[in-house]
């Protein structure tokens, strides 16, 4: 494997109890400068926006980035039953609290965080200042004629043993991740592998429980997402990739993304070239580039 890849701006980390759950929290940027929040996606975890931080110019550094690895992902505690949405808002919540209770803050959300932060920003307006999605436009449409099956499933899934099998090394996990990431150099896509897995007995884990995986047996309501984005008053930034296929993964066309973004009061959006969903790994410098332009503007 080649040279690893060496950050520039390491992380300071911290823990912090959060609704019972043992959380890791990795900062960057300027000490007791105005946070901004950092949310990662599903099957990620908060240190892999390090490449975003070491490609940041100085203006966006003056704040404090501070990024949280979800329930049950990278070094946080695994919640002693499964992971329901509602879970990511409420810690959210108390992360924000314990932070900031009286200050509204920026957030920054990357798919599943982006969706996260969206229906916060709706939920608790006044705590939210700026937000900004990367690839976080929600799920897709679903059918209640899809709920038998999807309960049989989970029911299913809840009642089997979990299982985690290892992999054989941690070149095994970087190679993995180039595979879904083409744009994924090899120097970082071997440090990527020490911040998603872990070296156990028998070769290498995810640091990710394996119940994530388990299907949400409660269907994706985007008329119910939709109400919530409506109740946004921050600026909004949504920023896409556009190699990502999003319309494809929606099964939308553009006038169904259109109605995605119609439900924002104050939305930007900016479709970045030479980037996939991954966008804060492909192109970290413009996406940082972009966050601190949305901010510098007010």
């Amino acid at each position: 494997m080649s040279t690893m890849f060496v950050p520039k701006l390491p992380a300071r980390h911290e823990r912090v109890l959060l609704r019972g759950i043992d959380t890791h929290i990795c900062r960057w940027g300027r000490t007791g400068g105005r946070p901004i929040l950092l949310l990662h996606g599903w099957m990620d975890c908060a240190a892999t926006f390090q490449f975003m931080v070491d490609a940041a110019p100085a203006e966006l550094l003056d704040f404090e980035l501070i990024a949280l690895d979800w329930r049950g992902f990278g070094e946080s505690a695994w919640a002693a039953e499964g992971y329901y949405f509602p879970d990511y808002l409420a810690d959210l919540d108390a992360l924000i609290n314990w932070l900031a209770p009286a200050l509204p803050l920026i957030l920054v959300g990357h798919s599943m965080g982006g969706m996260v932060a969206s229906l916060y920003a709706g939920i608790r307006p006044e705590r939210v200042s700026h937000l900004v999605s990367l690839e976080g436009f929600g799920l897709p449409v679903t059918q209640p004629e899809q709920a038998p099956d999807r309960y049989r499933r989970w029911l299913n899934e809840v009642s089997a043993a979990v299982v985690s099998t290892p992999v054989a090394d941690f070149s095994t996990v970087a190679a993995r991740s180039m595979k879904f990431n083409a744009r994924l150099t090899p120097d970082k896509a071997a440090w990527f592998a020490t911040v998603l897995a872990e070296q156990v007995d028998g070769g290498v884990n995810y640091r990710a429980d394996p119940r994530h995986k388990w299907v949400n047996p409660v269907l994706y309501r985007l008329e119910e997402a939709q109400a919530c984005w409506r109740q946004v008053t921050a600026r909004t930034l949504w920023l896409t990739g556009n190699e990502a296929k999003l319309l494809g993964w929606l099964g939308e066309d553009k006038q169904g993304l259109l109605a995605r973004q119609q439900c924002f009061p104050h939305l930007s959006y900016v479709e970045l070239d030479d980037c996939g969903h991954n966008m804060h790994h492909d192109a970290p410098a413009a996406v940082a580039r972009n966050i601190t332009d949305f901010l510098r503007a007010g």
